[in-house]
């Protein structure tokens, strides 16, 4: 490994945050998936959650929009939703869902430097009841257009990089580590495989 390499490896590490998760409830379209992982490659969420309590569960992820950031996430499929739901609240404080209701909160008054997860729902539907549950409450990207609905992975993507805008100006992204001492070894062990050639490290999802 190249010491340029080594450095960029150790500076996203650094960088990434611990305390964010992204809950994908019963997207159907893999594609979607695959570009999710992407901006959380991008802004530093290392955490993604595929629950499917009502579609199979996917045997693999669209490589058009995330071959080169599967291998760099910590992936897992669940089928029961409290099981994903307990295993969040390790990570996490707050659990917010994308969902349109009475309660709904601008996501723009979310409070996103907290250790929170967020939880988006499928093309369709939307985030289930059994899912809602389980979640500390919901918000709402704003529109001012006819039609009040967002394609899931752009949905996301305002969502997460609202959640960068918030931790960066709070000093999250300062290069101090924020996941934890164990956690950050791990990665860098798995990480540390890479050769001269630039290879990336084996996909690491789990299923429960």
């Amino acid at each position: 490994m190249t010491p340029e390499r080594e450095a960029k490896i150790k500076k996203v590490l650094n960088r990434r945050q611990g305390g964010v998760v992204v809950v994908m409830e019963n997207v159907h379209d893999p594609h979607n998936i695959s570009a999710v992982m992407r901006t959380c490659d991008a802004i530093g969420v290392q955490y993604v959650f595929v629950l499917n309590n009502s579609i199979p569960r996917h045997k693999k992820f669209a490589k058009s929009s995330s071959a080169s950031a599967l291998g760099w996430l910590t992936v897992r499929q669940f089928s029961d939703t409290a099981a994903c739901m307990a295993e969040v609240r390790k990570h996490c404080d707050k659990v917010y869902a994308t969902h349109l209701g009475v309660q709904s909160h601008s996501l723009y008054d979310l409070n996103l430097t907290e250790n929170i997860a967020l939880v988006f729902g499928n093309e369709r539907e939307g985030v289930t009841e059994e899912c809602l549950a389980h979640c500390d409450g919901n918000f709402i990207i704003p529109q001012m257009g006819m039609v009040q609905s967002l394609n899931i992975s752009v949905a996301c993507a305002i969502t997460l990089y609202e959640t960068f805008r918030q931790r960066n100006n709070a000093g999250l992204y300062d290069g101090t580590p924020r996941l934890k001492e164990t956690e950050w070894n791990r990665l860098a062990t798995k990480w540390g495989l890479l050769d001269d050639n630039g290879n990336e490290p084996a996909t690491d999802v789990t299923e429960e």
